[in-house]
């Protein structure tokens, strides 16, 4: 299965760190976390990534040259942000025939099990299937509503008044079908732009397991203490070459 790994923001609310460091590779405990993402895929199914690149671009193609990914890395370089719907649309291409692939978001750290994920999408015939979890702060995250189905009936980015605290992780799985509804503007946005067209296409996938949006300096801060691991083994990294990196 092939997923789009989200990687093209500036990373603003992590400076000073990003003045010097994109985003993907902030350490979290002496690790990067693109790093973490890349074992993450591979051990849920994930055979193909691609990434979108903006700040730092070189810094991360030099990295993942010299890294031994567990996966096929294919990086695209966006010399302006298409926005992660845009990032979609622009690499329809890639996708072809496949029935199924996953949108990830890279700032999210996220020891969940992928794999379980993506059974439940399949077994529920949905367009897509979000994976959902609960937050404090709501009215600062794209928030749902489901019926008693766990069907997706409304979303709302940063909502003033929200009506859930049922908050879109930033994992996603989908079909090819999800092209159609990406509007030609540019940049176009996942939350604000596509999942509005999706209700009742859509099925909530609650998320128990660890899960931190590290963009900002808070939540960064709190990653180094409350990140348990995912039980990845850096030394069994397969060596992937040829034109994907």
């Amino acid at each position: 299965m092939k997923a789009f790994l989200l990687a093209g923001g500036q990373g603003t609310r992590l400076r000073p760190i990003t003045d010097s460091v994109p985003k993907c590779l902030v350490p979290i405990r002496g690790r990067p976390l693109l790093d973490i993402w890349l074992d993450l895929c591979a051990r849920s199914g994930i055979t193909e990534i691609l990434i979108n690149l903006h700040a730092h671009s070189q810094t991360i193609e030099q990295y993942v040259r010299r890294t031994d990914s567990p996966v096929t890395v294919r990086l695209i370089h966006e010399a302006r942000l298409l926005g992660s719907a845009g990032t979609l649309a622009a690499n329809r291409a890639w996708i072809g025939a496949d029935p199924t692939f996953w949108i990830l978001y890279s700032d999210v750290l996220t020891n969940t099990n992928l794999r379980r994920m993506s059974e439940f999408h399949s077994a529920h015939g949905t367009l897509a299937t979000l994976g959902l979890y609960q937050v404090p702060d709501p009215a600062r995250c794209g928030v749902a509503v489901t019926d008693r189905n766990g069907v997706i009936i409304g979303f709302e980015e940063k909502p003033k008044t929200p009506r859930s605290n049922w908050a879109f992780s930033g994992l996603m799985v989908t079909g090819p079908e999800l092209f159609d509804l990406i509007p030609p503007c540019i940049p176009a946005d996942i939350a604000f732009h596509v999942l509005p067209r999706l209700l009742g296409k859509m099925r909530a996938f609650p998320i128990a397991d660890y899960l931190l949006d590290i963009g900002t300096l808070p939540n960064y801060r709190k990653a180094q203490i409350t990140w348990p691991g995912n039980g990845e083994n850096p030394a069994a990294h397969r060596i992937s070459s040829g034109e994907h990196i």
